[in-house]
């Protein structure tokens, strides 16, 4: 649990064999920190990070962990619909103070979002000051490119080709307000739906969630990582075979 002022909130939380290692929030989709989420926690783990997922409604209705189905669709809208996106993010700052506590001497601490979390982990960027953000289909972002200025960190954002949620107007408009970011990529996956990366239920594309998750491991070893940040870029690039291409999209 994590306290708050108005409260605590269910976090799960994946350590590295080691106990310790560099901080890694991991924000959810609507269907909140589900089965799905809480692998990928694990797989961050494996990695040597130490990964949380929150619980984002837990203001709400709390503990409510949804099926990929209908009746956990309609009550992911339910809870999103009312969701108050800046009274979350300043919770999410007691999970960044948490992980900044518990992980590495570095302090230094990443986020990583899909769908509603993609969104966050791009706010996390510019309200909260972590090291390195990543961001999954981020839905509305758009809505928000007057933050684009707040976000020192390195980033990078993985778009779907064939994705209403996020149209290719809303990438354009995103496209447009960051070109001059150097320290943010985009990727775009052409094929790929929203929800690629759920591994082991549909729209899961294999060969775009494996690129997006090794662009995404690179840039959290490169900047996350003391040792890693003590080599040059390039030969960073080369041994974790990850180049990044120009934020068209």
């Amino acid at each position: 649990m994590l306290n708050t002022n108005d409260g605590a909130y269910t976090a799960f939380v994946s350590y590295p064999p080691s106990r310790q290692g560099p901080g890694i929030l991991v924000l959810p989709e609507i269907y909140n920190s589900n089965e799905h989420i809480r692998n990928i926690l694990d797989t961050l783990a494996n990695k040597g990070f130490i990964a949380l997922a929150p619980d984002v409604f837990w203001r709400i209705e709390p503990d409510q962990y949804l099926e990929y189905t209908n009746a956990g669709l309609t009550k992911a809208r339910s809870l999103n619909q009312n969701l108050d996106v800046d009274l979350l993010l300043k919770d999410l700052r007691h999970a960044v103070d948490f992980l900044r506590a518990n992980g590495s001497r570095s302090r230094l601490v990443g986020s990583l979002g899909f769908c509603l979390g993609g969104k966050l982990s791009y706010l996390c960027a510019s309200r909260l000051g972590v090291n390195a953000a990543a961001s999954y289909y981020g839905v509305k972002i758009e809505s928000y490119l007057k933050e684009a200025d707040n976000i020192s960190c390195p980033m990078v954002l993985h778009f779907a080709g064939n994705d209403p949620r996020v149209p290719k107007t809303a990438r354009e408009k995103i496209s447009k307000k960051l070109s001059d970011k150097c320290n943010i990529k985009i990727h775009l996956y052409p094929k790929a739906q929203h929800g690629f990366n759920r591994v082991g239920y549909p729209p899961y594309d294999e060969k775009s969630a494996t690129m997006a998750m090794r662009r995404t491991l690179a840039l959290f070893r490169r900047y996350l990582s003391l040792e890693e940040q003590q080599k040059p870029y390039d030969e960073f690039e080369s041994k974790h075979q990850t180049k990044m291409p120009d934020k068209s999209i």
